[in-house]
C-alpha cells in the first residue's frame, strides 16, 4: 500500500525548534518531495521542496529559518525547523510527487507555536 506518514509534530514556544519527518514507502519513481502547510481558514501553501538531486528550493517566509532534507536509504524527508513564529501554526503535509506528475499525500501533523 503506498502511503506517506508523516510525524514529529507538536506544541512548541515562539524561537523554538522542531524536525518533521516523513517516511514514504510503495512509491516509485519520485522526483520531488515536499513539504505543504494548512492554516485554519487559509489555504494549503507549498514550503519547501528536494528533488532526488538533492536540490532545496525554499517559501520566502522560511528560508533561512527551515532546511529540507532526504534520507534515501531510509525513505524518509525531514524538515528542520528553527526559529519558530506563531505564523508557522498549522497542519504540515508531506507531499510526494512521481515522474509521471501523480501527487501522494500524508494524513498531516500539527504544528502549534503559541507561548
Amino acid at each position: 500500500q503506498v502511503q506517506l506518514v508523516e510525524s514529529g509534530g507538536g506544541l512548541v514556544q515562539p524561537g523554538g525548534s522542531l524536525r518533521l519527518s516523513c517516511v514514504d514507502s510503495g512509491i516509485f519513481n519520485i522526483i520531488t518531495m515536499a513539504w505543504y502547510r494548512q492554516a485554519p481558514g487559509k489555504q494549503r501553501e507549498w514550503v519547501a521542496s528536494i528533488t532526488t538531486g538533492a536540490s532545496t528550493n525554499y517559501a520566502d517566509s522560511v528560508k533561512g529559518r527551515f532546511t529540507i532534507s532526504r534520507d534515501n536509504a531510509k525513505n524518509t524527508v525531514y524538515l528542520q525547523m528553527n526559529s519558530l513564529l506563531p505564523a508557522d501554526t498549522a497542519v504540515y503535509y508531506c507531499n510526494a510527487r512521481t515522474a509521471w506528475h501523480t501527487d501522494y499525500w500524508g494524513q498531516g501533523t500539527q504544528v502549534t507555536v503559541s507561548p
